[in-house]
């Protein structure tokens, strides 16, 4: 993806963040970061390996969250009473 298709993606997201996430995952060997010689200029990130394997993993959590979203609501509404 490109940069600013991530920034339309994650809206709520500052530049500033996203860069310096993007910098992280990168340091990480979970993204790759490409940028090309062209007027305007063009960067674009894709998952690597590490970071496909993650995506499972991923899918879990959403799975888990989806199952369990109404459950952690209804007691969080309860706790704050």
């Amino acid at each position: 993806m490109r940069f600013r298709d991530l920034c339309k993606a994650i809206p709520d997201v500052s530049q500033k963040m996203l860069t310096s996430t993007l910098r992280e995952l990168e340091a990480d060997d979970l993204i790759k970061r490409t940028a090309y010689p062209e007027v305007p200029s063009r960067v674009e990130y894709e998952l690597t390996e590490r970071g496909q394997s993650l995506i499972p993993l991923l899918n879990q959590l959403v799975d888990w969250s989806l199952e369990n979203m109404e459950a952690i609501v209804k007691h969080r509404k309860e706790y704050s009473l």
